[in-house]
């Protein structure tokens, strides 16, 4: 256990933990905090989830509030949506993100726009976990990265941690939010290792993003794995090129004022993301930089992604299509 200070603030009680131990104290702690939350998914009682996320959280809370579901994504997404709308907190995992199109009418349709169809009389506090990305073998249908599709629906927020403090402070601030959040997590990252806060309502505010390494040089905004990578590389190339990598964490709302801030001091901005380049994420944030800095830029926006294709199974074609550091430095030197 460490202590880390906050400007202003005293010392934080911290312990080191995996992105997978994180997300399961944040259930847990969310669970006593407030006996409305509720979890429910495939597998996720007494098999612990596929990915070992809810662990042993049926031996403390029980069956009714760590619900094993038929394999009926489309029917478990509906019983959320219904018992969100009449005063519950349900915490709904889908084992795959892949497989979110099966209950897309029940998020797209239902979820999203509830309180809205309904004049605000409606809260609709569902959280949707699931887990995405590429680099395991597990072939197209379980591989794909898909977090720009469900954050460009109004009415759903979407976010997306590259660290296990931000897998925390963002599963705890979605679990307490009167509105639907999809929290999107990389399931190369469950053995990721960090700090994470141990107060009970630590939380991240929805809507911000976090700068993880200040520089002079270049701005590097990464999602999920690719912060790490990002990370990684800043100490590799410390001395020569000063990057400045911030972890973008919430894909909607999108905190565009961290991101303008940085590039109007570097001039220089790379964006990497694990989905498909176009039409994505990548856009979104060039788009808004190029709205609100433009001046600022001193060479073109750079994009470090997956290219428009499927994820192979093969493992040498998986690593060849997957984003990884040596495409970051390559960005980079196109602009530094």
């Amino acid at each position: 256990m460490s202590t880390e200070s906050a400007p202003g603030t005293g010392p934080e009680q911290t312990e080191e933990m995996t992105v997978r131990e994180a997300i399961r104290l944040a259930l847990r702690e969310e669970l006593r905090r407030d006996e409305d939350v509720f979890v429910m998914g495939e597998d996720v009682g007494n098999f612990g989830g596929v990915f070992e996320v809810t662990g042993d959280l049926v031996d403390e809370f029980g069956e009714t509030r760590v619900r094993d579901t038929p394999i009926s994504e489309a029917g478990f997404m509906g019983a959320a949506v219904g018992a969100a709308a009449t005063g519950t907190r349900p915490v709904v995992e889908i084992m795959f993100a892949d497989f979110i199109g099966v209950c897309s009418e029940q998020i797209i349709n239902q979820m999203a726009k509830n309180r809205y169809m309904f004049g605000g009389k409606t809260e609709m506090p569902v959280t949707v976990r699931t887990t995405e990305g590429g680099g395991m073998g597990a072939a197209s249908q379980h591989s794909g990265t898909l977090h720009t599709w469900f954050a460009h629906f109004p009415g759903v927020m979407a976010v997306a941690p590259g660290s296990p403090r931000a897998a925390k402070g963002l599963l705890k601030s979605a679990i307490r939010s009167n509105d639907p959040v999809i929290v999107f997590e990389n399931k190369m990252m469950y053995e990721q290792r960090g700090q994470v806060p141990l107060d009970e309502d630590f939380t991240i505010p929805i809507g911000s993003a976090s700068v993880e390494r200040e520089g002079e040089d270049v701005t590097v905004v990464a999602t999920q794995r690719m912060v790490g990578e990002s990370l990684d590389l800043a100490e590799d190339l410390d001395g020569s090129v000063d990057m400045e990598v911030i972890d973008l964490q919430s894909l909607y709302p999108m905190d565009t004022d961290t991101l303008v801030e940085s590039v109007k001091k570097t001039g220089r901005l790379v964006i990497a993301d694990e989905s498909p380049l176009s039409y994505g994420t990548h856009a979104e944030v060039a788009t808004r930089v190029m709205e609100n800095a433009f001046y600022s830029l001193d060479a073109p926006i750079q994009r470090v992604g997956v290219a428009d294709v499927h994820i192979p199974f093969s493992p040498a074609l998986e690593e060849e299509v997957l984003p990884s550091a040596s495409d970051v430095e390559a960005a980079i030197n196109r602009v530094v």
